[in-house]
Formats: structure tokens, C-alpha cells, sequence
């Protein structure tokens, strides 16, 4: 009778565990985390549930210090007429960039992963986030168009 007991509960504790793993998303590498990142942010902003960067979720994947720094900045509207901090955009093409997301290989220097990141399927959009690992995660600290100031 015992041995029926101790196999539903291994059962029940292999499930919990398979359903927390997929639940938690992973951030573990650099390139893991961009990608995680960049589809909680575009379905976020594709579903218009408000400006992302003050969804208190965001320091899941954004390193404090940026993140409040950049929240200080949309406080006292500096943001206005510049293109969006983590696209490095004003417009885009939400379903396009959902469906067309391409995250390059990290490069790691120093500590801080430089990570490539292509958005789109015709009109594409390439920019670098940089990260730095925080306790078991990579976060990103800051965010560069790949082209030329204008």
C-alpha cells in the first residue's frame, strides 16, 4: 500500500516541478533572456496594455538602475518626438515583429553580453542590447541603434 502512496506522490512532485519550469521563463543566457524579453514587450504593446516600461514586470528583465532611469525620463516627458527606447523605433509593425524576431549569437566581454537583435520580415530593424548577469539571470542595461546618428 505504501509503495502506490510513494509513486503518486513522485508523480504529483515531477509534475509540479514540469509545470513551474514551463511557467518561469528562461533567462539564463543572454540570448534567452532577449528573446523572452522581446516577446513579453512586443505582445505587450501589440495587445495595448499600456506603456510596458511602467509595468512593474519590466525589472524582470531590465536592470534597475535603467529602468529607473528611464521611467524618470518618460516622467518629465524627454521621451516625446524620439523613437521608443527598446526598438529604437517610433512605429512598427507589431505582427510582423512578433512573427519575425531574430536574436544573433552573444558576444561576451568583460562580463557584459552584446547581443544583436533583428526585428521584421521586409522592412528589418536591427539594434544591440547589452546585458549583465544579476544573480542567475542576464538583464539588459542598455539598449543602441545599429545605425548612423542622422
Amino acid at each position: 500500500m505504501r509503495k502506490p502512496l510513494n509513486l503518486l506522490i513522485l508523480a504529483f512532485l515531477m509534475l509540479f516541478q514540469s509545470l513551474a519550469m514551463a511557467q518561469a521563463p528562461d533567462i539564463s543566457t543572454p540570448e534567452s533572456s532577449i528573446a523572452v524579453f522581446y516577446k513579453w514587450f512586443l505582445h505587450r504593446s501589440s495587445e495595448r496594455h499600456g506603456y510596458a516600461l511602467m509595468d512593474k514586470d519590466i525589472y524582470t528583465y531590465v536592470s534597475k538602475p535603467t529602468v529607473d532611469f528611464l521611467r524618470a525620463e518618460y516622467k518629465q516627458n524627454r521621451f516625446a518626438e524620439q523613437a521608443e527606447y527598446f526598438t529604437r523605433v517610433q512605429d512598427y509593425d507589431d505582427q510582423d515583429w512578433v512573427a519575425h524576431t531574430a536574436v544573433h549569437p552573444a558576444l561576451l566581454l568583460n562580463g557584459v553580453a552584446v547581443v544583436p537583435l533583428t526585428f521584421g520580415s521586409t522592412e528589418k530593424k536591427t539594434i544591440i542590447a547589452f546585458l549583465r548577469k544579476q544573480g542567475n539571470v542576464w538583464k539588459i542595461t542598455k539598449v543602441v541603434d545599429t545605425e548612423d546618428d542622422r
